[in-house]
């Protein structure tokens, strides 16, 4: 009987630990998660700081040299070179961050941000980080304006009547 209470004991012990391990991992791999979407968070907010201040250099740096920014004009798909003849002749830019959704998924993270602007209002700046040797990097950012479903018919009709024939 007292061999039954011993093994008893033993097991609950090992359960017990193997439980706080358990726990400390998880803990761990959603402090690491964390961190990284505060990375992520603190790139995003400095890419807007740095487009309205025309601080190219510093806003380049945020995207990884096979990046690709998305514009709003169905022909701006542009690599990272050609982003950087668009912009650096500009004044910049500023848009202001309303709210953003972040989804990680191992080096990977993904993100949908509601942006204002005076110039057009409401965008949205939807895109990938991925992280790299010197840190986080855009991968692809896609800038858009959000259409209200009840005018979404109207809209696209002037889109299609203003494209090249």
């Amino acid at each position: 009987m007292q061999k039954v209470s011993q093994l008893k004991s033993i097991t609950f012990a090992l359960f017990s630990t193997l439980l706080l391990f358990w726990s400390v991992g998880v803990n761990a791999h959603e402090n690491e998660q964390s961190n990284a979407k505060q990375q992520a968070a603190t790139l995003l907010d400095n890419l807007n700081t740095f487009s309205a201040n025309a601080d190219w250099d510093n806003y380049f740096s945020l995207y990884a040299d096979n990046g690709i920014f998305i514009g709003t004009d169905v022909n701006e798909h542009w690599d990272k070179a050609q982003f950087e003849q668009y912009a650096r002749p500009t004044k910049g830019w500023r848009y202001d961050l309303t709210s953003r959704k972040m989804t990680q998924h191992g080096d990977v993270i993904w993100f949908d941000e509601i942006l204002h602007s005076d110039a057009y209002g409401v965008s949205r700046g939807t895109g990938t980080l991925i992280n790299t040797a010197q840190g986080w990097k855009i991968a692809q950012y896609h800038l858009s304006f959000p259409i209200p479903n009840q005018i979404a018919k109207e809209i696209t009709k002037q889109i299609t009547a203003a494209q090249p024939k």
